[in-house]
């Protein structure tokens, strides 16, 4: 009788490399870095872009006033629109 041979081949699988992610600091800057932000103007009848930076603020109708925090975002859009608000500080 002739013996068989069981040949098993083991399977290579490559792994794909692992990124390593950069770690992001997060900087905490003080609470007391407000912006009040008015809505003194309507936003029907401008730029679409206009007005989702509107929406973004948080604004929903003339006279509304938000507290934001003072970040480069923030102050970003609220150039973008000065024409339709009053900032205090």
């Amino acid at each position: 009788m002739a013996e068989v041979k069981e040949t098993t081949k083991k399977k290579v699988v490559k792994k794909a490399p692992v990124k390593v992610a950069a770690k992001k600091t997060v900087v905490k800057k003080a609470a007391n870095n407000k912006v009040s932000v008015t809505l003194v103007k309507s936003f029907y009848g401008r730029l679409p872009s206009h007005r989702a930076t509107v929406a973004g603020l948080g604004l929903k109708r003339i006279n509304h006033t938000v507290e934001l925090i003072d970040t480069p975002e923030v102050r970003g859009m609220i150039n973008k629109v000065s024409y339709l608000l009053k900032i205090e500080n």
